[in-house]
């Protein structure tokens, strides 16, 4: 029976907020059914039929890791993606350089592996952002290249508690973001996806409409590159499903890794009113983000539920080789 072929289980890297495992890990039942008898089929079979527990597993934990499932390749992943019913989020007005791979699947950044890529919630810098992602191990890492994960609202409560006056600046102002694009991809940088790629087209008209359905101002460059101006956006959301408060903003994203030859990050982004972030806060709540986070090593297969609204999410740094696709979800 297909609605058997799901449990919880338990990692070492697990934390508890209020009894909740976070992340909650989804594996095959060691003992009723053996591995080998659980095919993609029966999985994704599992995963329409057990929906609404699911679906509920993920709004508690706010993560969801299936681990041990037969997921081989992309368009196994693919399947999976699309085993969940959620519609397709077009990636619009997102900063980092990816590939298109199979159906909704494509890479997650593609920046180069000694780099790190910051916390962030999946495009926090447009108004416009996907409320679920998917993640997908086809090749573990040799070493590192972890996905770390932390809840939003514990870093929302820790902040206010220490520094009460600048969220509430943020609260009041909102965030400004500043970033200058190339041409083309550039796949050296975390930023690197050029404003063709960015807005979907080569009509520089095309795009500059996609850019103020986004409320994003552009202008052109004289290198054929264009500067985006976004905001002031909000940089505290209100979670209604949960009734919360949470951290939802690309702040130390932007002030630490939105870094190339043409981009200097402490620019990158700034209160709505146009005045420069305190840098010893902002690395502080680097400091908390890392404290809270949760960072389990990929498996090969390894498929990762992230709820946007709930969790931010980063990558470290890897020995390759490693592939780990991705997939948006509105």
């Amino acid at each position: 029976m297909a609605e058997l072929l799901v449990e919880e289980t338990r990692i070492p890297q697990q934390k508890h907020y209020k009894s909740k495992p976070f992340p909650a890990v989804i594996s095959p039942p060691s003992s009723s059914i053996p591995i080998p008898a659980v095919s993609l089929p029966l999985f994704t079979q599992s995963i329409k039929n057990q929906k609404p527990y699911l679906d509920s597993l993920l709004h508690e934990s706010g993560t969801v890791i299936f681990r041990g499932f037969p997921v081989n390749s992309a368009e196994d992943f693919n399947d999976v993606v699309e085993a969940f019913g959620f519609d397709e989020f077009p990636y619009v007005g997102g900063a980092a350089p990816r590939t298109s791979v199979v159906g909704r699947v494509f890479t997650a950044n593609e920046s180069p592996p000694d780099q790190k890529i910051p916390f962030h919630h999946e495009m926090a810098q447009v108004p416009e952002f996907p409320s679920k992602l998917f993640f997908y191990c086809e090749i573990e890492p040799k070493s590192g290249g972890e996905t770390p994960i932390v809840l939003s609202h514990v870093v929302y409560e820790r902040m206010k508690e220490k520094h009460p006056e600048f969220v509430q600046r943020l609260e009041e102002h909102g965030l400004l973001y500043v970033r200058v694009l190339g041409e083309d991809d550039d796949p050296s940088s975390p930023i690197g996806r050029g404003w063709k790629s960015t807005f979907l087209t080569h009509d520089k008209n095309l795009a500059e409409q996609r850019a103020a359905n986004l409320g994003m101002k552009l202008e052109w460059t004289e290198d054929g590159g264009a500067k985006t101006v976004m905001g002031p956006i909000p940089a505290i959301k209100y979670d209604e499903s949960r009734n919360r408060k949470v951290w939802f903003n690309s702040m130390v994203a932007a002030y630490t890794g939105w870094e190339d030859k043409r981009n200097d990050p402490r620019k990158a982004v700034t209160f709505g009113d146009g005045k420069p972030l305190p840098e010893d806060i902002v690395h502080d709540c680097l400091r908390i983000l890392e404290e809270e986070c949760v960072a389990v090593p990929w498996q090969r297969g390894d498929v990762l539920l992230i709820d946007n609204w709930a969790v931010l999410h980063s990558r470290r740094p890897f020995e390759p080789p490693r592939r780990v696709l991705a997939s948006l979800c509105k």
